[in-house]
């Protein structure tokens, strides 16, 4: 058995990218229809009630395109509305990007402390500590918003002194509160990877979490006898849709694949907007 179907992957932007990566190294057969809302991006700063609104908007918009499982890509989303998409998308699997990184966490940390680093929303509701606290009550983990991080990596400024600067500002707290494993609660976040390891050191193990929603899709798929055959096409046979081609859009969409994106197509605010 095997289910051709496309797996529908949606964020607020291009980090989601990160998540589609890893996606395609473990199950290069699958197809993937990607949505980047980025005509609203971010949503970080956004209230709860609008990035649930967001949320559901493009959950849906994917859902009519056929899809067998929902990946909700967005750690914002996946903090503030996955319960609400849940509720409404019943007839497939929807995940996530917190649960498979908080699982991740637990079981790596010997210390019993967890740094979550991520957007002023995802830090807000207190999703990873939520999360953690119901595998393991005794852990003790500690939020750090970066608000910076995504516009800088959004810039192509991955590797330089103010990006380091920021990391410096943002992480030596956790290096003084004594964590041994840092989430990177944000999609963006990977990219990112080289300065905030050189700047908390090798003693601190960095999680991403696009890497463990990715082999959450595939035990969930195996469990279902629903995983694409190898010759379902995989990148070539997959969309990538956006709502608004913003500036130095390409390069920043190859940097969070990892690879040359076949074509990318817009769509409409209005497409989305029920």
């Amino acid at each position: 058995m095997s289910d051709s179907r496309p797996i529908g992957v949606f964020d607020s932007g291009l980090g989601g990218l990160t998540v589609v990566r890893e996606l395609f190294r473990l199950m290069p057969g699958e197809r993937i229809i990607y949505l980047g809302d980025t005509a609203r991006c971010p949503y970080g700063g956004r209230s709860e009630e609008t990035i649930r609104l967001f949320g559901i908007e493009d959950a849906q918009f994917l859902m009519d395109q056929d899809i067998k499982m929902l990946i909700v890509a967005c750690n914002t989303v996946s903090s503030v509305a996955l319960e609400h998409i849940e509720q409404r998308m019943k007839d497939i699997p929807v995940i996530g990007v917190v649960l498979p990184g908080a699982r991740a966490a637990v079981l790596r940390t010997a210390e019993r402390k967890i740094g979550v680093i991520g957007t002023v929303a995802t830090v807000r509701t207190g999703s990873y500590a939520r999360a953690i606290g119901k595998i393991d009550p005794s852990i003790k983990v500690f939020g750090k918003a970066c608000p910076l991080f995504v516009p800088l990596v959004e810039e192509g400024m991955t590797d330089n002194d103010i990006t380091r600067l920021a990391a410096q500002h943002y992480l030596y707290e956790m290096i003084d509160l004594g964590v041994d494993c840092i989430i990177l609660g944000c999609t963006h976040y990977p990219l990112l990877m080289e300065v905030i390891q050189g700047t908390v050191g090798t003693r601190i193990q960095l999680l991403d979490s696009a890497l463990w929603t990715a082999k959450e899709a595939q035990d969930i798929l195996t469990a279902m006898n629903a995983l694409s055959p190898y010759n379902n096409g995989g990148l070539e046979a997959s969309r990538f849709l956006v709502t608004d081609l913003t500036l130095h859009f390409e390069e920043q969409a190859e940097a969070f694949l990892g690879n040359t994106i076949p074509s990318i197509e817009r769509i409409l605010l209005e497409d989305l907007v029920q």
